[in-house]
Protein backbone atom coordinates (compact mmCIF):
# COMPACT_ATOMS: atom_id res chain seq x y z
CA UNK A 1 0.00 0.00 0.00
CA UNK A 2 1.44 3.65 -0.76
CA UNK A 3 1.71 6.23 1.42
CA UNK A 4 -0.86 8.10 -1.00
CA UNK A 5 -3.36 5.70 -0.18
CA UNK A 6 -5.88 6.24 3.31
CA UNK A 7 -5.26 2.92 5.83
CA UNK A 8 -8.18 0.51 5.09
CA UNK A 9 -10.83 0.50 7.96
CA UNK A 10 -10.88 -2.78 10.35
CA UNK A 11 -13.86 -4.82 10.70
CA UNK A 12 -16.73 -2.56 12.60
CA UNK A 13 -17.11 -4.27 16.35
CA UNK A 14 -21.03 -5.02 15.59
CA UNK A 15 -19.94 -7.19 12.41
CA UNK A 16 -16.65 -8.75 14.73
CA UNK A 17 -18.88 -9.42 17.36
CA UNK A 18 -21.77 -11.65 15.23
CA UNK A 19 -19.15 -13.49 13.52
CA UNK A 20 -17.27 -14.37 16.91
CA UNK A 21 -20.68 -15.04 18.30
CA UNK A 22 -21.69 -17.41 15.81
CA UNK A 23 -18.08 -19.25 16.13
CA UNK A 24 -18.13 -19.03 19.73
CA UNK A 25 -21.33 -21.24 20.06
CA UNK A 26 -20.24 -24.17 17.11
CA UNK A 27 -17.14 -24.28 18.80
CA UNK A 28 -18.41 -24.81 21.88
CA UNK A 29 -21.12 -27.25 20.72
CA UNK A 30 -18.40 -28.84 18.29
CA UNK A 31 -15.81 -29.31 21.32
CA UNK A 32 -18.39 -30.48 24.02
CA UNK A 33 -19.81 -33.05 21.58
CA UNK A 34 -16.27 -34.60 20.45
CA UNK A 35 -15.23 -34.52 23.73
CA UNK A 36 -18.03 -36.25 25.10
CA UNK A 37 -17.59 -38.79 22.64
CA UNK A 38 -13.88 -39.27 23.36
CA UNK A 39 -14.40 -39.58 26.98
CA UNK A 40 -17.42 -41.55 26.72
CA UNK A 41 -18.99 -39.19 29.43
CA UNK A 42 -22.28 -36.99 29.60
CA UNK A 43 -21.16 -33.06 29.94
CA UNK A 44 -23.77 -33.28 32.54
CA UNK A 45 -24.15 -36.17 34.59
CA UNK A 46 -27.09 -36.15 37.51
CA UNK A 47 -29.74 -38.55 37.89
CA UNK A 48 -33.63 -37.02 36.94
CA UNK A 49 -31.62 -34.62 34.83
CA UNK A 50 -32.85 -33.32 31.14
CA UNK A 51 -31.04 -31.14 28.73
CA UNK A 52 -32.68 -28.07 30.01
CA UNK A 53 -30.07 -27.29 32.47
CA UNK A 54 -26.98 -27.64 30.04
CA UNK A 55 -29.15 -25.60 27.58
CA UNK A 56 -29.87 -22.85 30.16
CA UNK A 57 -26.15 -22.45 30.88
CA UNK A 58 -25.23 -22.47 27.24
CA UNK A 59 -27.09 -19.11 26.84
CA UNK A 60 -25.79 -17.91 29.64
CA UNK A 61 -21.97 -18.06 28.74
CA UNK A 62 -23.18 -17.02 25.18
CA UNK A 63 -24.33 -13.92 26.67
CA UNK A 64 -21.62 -13.11 28.83
CA UNK A 65 -18.89 -13.65 25.90
CA UNK A 66 -21.33 -11.65 23.79
CA UNK A 67 -21.49 -8.78 26.38
CA UNK A 68 -17.35 -9.04 28.04
CA UNK A 69 -16.54 -9.25 24.08
CA UNK A 70 -18.97 -6.21 22.81
CA UNK A 71 -17.24 -4.34 25.62
CA UNK A 72 -13.72 -5.20 24.78
CA UNK A 73 -13.73 -4.44 21.12
CA UNK A 74 -15.73 -1.23 21.47
CA UNK A 75 -12.53 0.11 22.91
CA UNK A 76 -10.38 2.52 20.53
CA UNK A 77 -7.18 -0.07 20.51
CA UNK A 78 -8.57 -3.26 22.14
CA UNK A 79 -5.48 -5.15 24.21
CA UNK A 80 -5.36 -8.39 23.40
CA UNK A 81 -4.81 -9.57 26.72
CA UNK A 82 -8.32 -8.26 26.96
CA UNK A 83 -9.42 -11.53 26.16
CA UNK A 84 -9.09 -12.91 29.78
CA UNK A 85 -11.62 -11.34 30.57
CA UNK A 86 -13.57 -12.52 27.91
CA UNK A 87 -12.24 -16.19 29.16
CA UNK A 88 -13.11 -15.45 32.89
CA UNK A 89 -16.66 -14.36 32.57
CA UNK A 90 -18.21 -17.02 29.91
CA UNK A 91 -16.10 -19.87 32.25
CA UNK A 92 -17.90 -18.69 35.54
CA UNK A 93 -21.70 -17.78 33.65
CA UNK A 94 -21.00 -21.70 32.08
CA UNK A 95 -20.62 -23.04 35.75
CA UNK A 96 -23.02 -20.62 37.75
CA UNK A 97 -26.00 -20.50 35.94
CA UNK A 98 -25.51 -24.54 35.18
CA UNK A 99 -25.41 -25.08 38.75
CA UNK A 100 -28.30 -23.13 39.37
CA UNK A 101 -30.53 -24.68 36.88
CA UNK A 102 -29.90 -28.28 37.75
CA UNK A 103 -30.38 -27.11 41.26
CA UNK A 104 -33.96 -25.58 40.36
CA UNK A 105 -34.47 -28.59 38.18
CA UNK A 106 -33.91 -31.24 40.71
CA UNK A 107 -34.86 -29.44 43.79
CA UNK A 108 -31.84 -30.68 45.04
CA UNK A 109 -28.73 -28.25 46.38
CA UNK A 110 -26.66 -30.66 46.75
CA UNK A 111 -27.10 -32.12 42.76
CA UNK A 112 -26.41 -28.42 41.60
CA UNK A 113 -23.38 -27.90 43.60
CA UNK A 114 -21.78 -31.56 42.26
CA UNK A 115 -22.70 -30.51 38.65
CA UNK A 116 -21.14 -26.85 38.67
CA UNK A 117 -17.99 -28.29 40.52
CA UNK A 118 -17.79 -31.31 38.01
CA UNK A 119 -17.75 -28.98 35.23
CA UNK A 120 -15.31 -26.44 36.42
CA UNK A 121 -12.91 -28.75 37.32
CA UNK A 122 -13.73 -31.15 34.51
CA UNK A 123 -13.35 -31.18 31.00
CA UNK A 124 -15.97 -28.69 29.86
CA UNK A 125 -15.21 -26.38 31.47
CA UNK A 126 -12.08 -26.50 29.90
CA UNK A 127 -13.52 -27.01 26.79
CA UNK A 128 -15.93 -23.88 27.63
CA UNK A 129 -12.88 -21.25 28.07
CA UNK A 130 -11.18 -22.77 25.04
CA UNK A 131 -13.92 -21.66 23.01
CA UNK A 132 -13.72 -17.87 24.29
CA UNK A 133 -10.18 -17.87 23.94
CA UNK A 134 -10.26 -18.81 20.19
CA UNK A 135 -13.53 -16.35 19.47
CA UNK A 136 -12.67 -13.48 21.42
CA UNK A 137 -9.21 -13.66 20.57
CA UNK A 138 -10.82 -13.96 16.66
CA UNK A 139 -13.17 -10.38 17.40
CA UNK A 140 -9.86 -8.59 18.91
CA UNK A 141 -7.95 -9.67 15.88
CA UNK A 142 -10.97 -8.52 13.54
CA UNK A 143 -11.10 -4.77 14.76
CA UNK A 144 -7.72 -4.48 15.42
CA UNK A 145 -6.34 -5.57 11.92
CA UNK A 146 -6.61 -3.42 9.23
CA UNK A 147 -6.44 -5.68 5.92
CA UNK A 148 -8.55 -5.78 3.16
CA UNK A 149 -10.01 -8.31 1.13
CA UNK A 150 -7.91 -10.79 -0.44
CA UNK A 151 -6.66 -10.66 -4.02
CA UNK A 152 -5.25 -12.81 -6.90
CA UNK A 153 -1.74 -11.81 -7.55
CA UNK A 154 -2.61 -10.37 -11.06
CA UNK A 155 -5.52 -8.04 -9.29
CA UNK A 156 -2.74 -6.39 -7.31
CA UNK A 157 -0.65 -5.02 -10.50
CA UNK A 158 -2.48 -1.52 -10.85
CA UNK A 159 -1.71 -0.94 -7.08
Amino acid sequence: MSESQPPRPSVRPAVALAFCLVGYVALVIAGLGLASLATDSDVISAPGIGQSPGAVGMLAAAAAFAGVLWWVIRLRHPAFGSVVFVIAATYVAYVIVTGLAVTIEAADIAAGLAVAGRLAIGWPGAVVAAAALVAGWAGIALVRTRAGRPRWPWERRGD
